[in-house]
């Protein structure tokens, strides 16, 4: 249902473009918006993950630097049947991660060491394989196609903005200067309205086959809680300085809240909570056993065998 809702929004937004891309700018218009909005987003797709790990000041980790957080990377990574990504730690108080890359082969995970400090290794493993989840269903390819789109309208209605609108082949105004002012407000925003709603489908997907990668779905919706919490109360310095990563994050990082909502690239927590408790089949209050507050020195028993051995220096390195 969700990949069908992706694919219709998708569908809208390109057809959003192609309307306003006639009425506004006309054929010639359109002509060259796009082509500079595809180039533009060209280059971010191939080089999005190295522009956001260093955005973000993120740092790589391998088996020695952190041998916990990377061997439950690799158990996901294995048990999801796709190959190992690179494994990276923001030095961030806010308890959030992101996934970035623009396919399978070519991706990243990241933590932030709030995330690894207040979540059980449980919690963080239901965590990393939503965002394995992004990764193996491939949203980064999704949402460049939507920023794409969304870049080309605001394009396309500065055009038409500036230029009065378009005319037809006899030289008539496709539409009257008011309209075309007007367009050159709603238009982006009516895209960008729709690109968010494609960001929180592929989150509601993320949940669900994340906690069917772990078989575990309570263990995820422990943790949004507390990443509700802990992004409301700790800033992240890193988003505040690049809005345009938020989306990214498993959990809204930016602060806002009444109708900064309906802006909102991620679903209400109370939501998505509810529904990975209806994939378990019980509340999350119902779990047999609270998670602890730090990760326990011996590694609870998971659903795709044993921890790999690797030697520990300290929880998470």
């Amino acid at each position: 249902m969700n990949f069908m809702r992706t694919a219709v929004l998708l569908a809208a937004l390109t057809a959003f473009f192609l309307v306003v891309g006639y009425l506004l700018g006309g054929q010639s218009g359109l002509l060259i918006a796009l082509v500079v909005a595809l180039g533009m987003n060209a280059f971010a797709y191939w080089n999005s993950d190295q522009m956001v790990l260093r955005m973000s000041n993120a740092r790589e980790v391998g088996p020695a630097d952190a041998p916990e957080l990377y061997g439950i990377v690799q158990q996901l990574a294995q048990r999801a049947n796709m190959p190992m990504p690179k494994v990276y730690i923001v030095d961030e108080d806010q308890p959030n991660a992101f996934a970035t890359g623009r396919s399978p082969e070519h991706a990243a995970v990241c933590a932030n060491t709030g995330l690894l400090r207040l979540l059980s290794r449980e919690e963080v493993t239901g965590v990393l394989a939503h965002e394995l989840s992004h990764v193996r269903n491939r949203d980064t390819l999704t949402m460049t196609i939507a920023a794409t789109l969304s870049g080309a309208i605001g394009m396309l209605a500065s055009f038409g903005g500036f230029f009065g609108g378009g005319r037809d082949q006899n030289g008539n105004r496709l539409v009257s200067p008011i309209v075309a002012i007007a367009a050159m407000f709603l238009a982006p925003l009516g895209a960008s309205l729709v690109q968010m709603a494609i960001s929180r489908s592929r989150e509601f997907e993320a949940d669900r086959s994340g906690a069917e990668l772990t078989g575990r779905p309570l263990w995820l919706a422990s943790a949004l809680r507390k990443l509700e919490r802990g992004t409301q109360q700790i800033p992240n310095a890193t988003a505040d300085a690049h809005p345009a990563l938020a989306h990214l994050y498993i959990a809204n990082p930016l602060s806002g809240g009444g109708l900064a909502s309906l802006f909102s690239t991620h679903p209400s927590m109370d939501e998505r909570v509810a529904r990975l408790e209806a994939m378990a089949g019980q509340p999350l209050g119902a779990m047999q056993t609270a998670a602890p507050a730090t990760v326990p020195s011996s590694p609870p028993s998971s659903p795709w065998g044993a921890a790999p051995q690797t030697p520990r220096k300290g929880p998470w390195g």
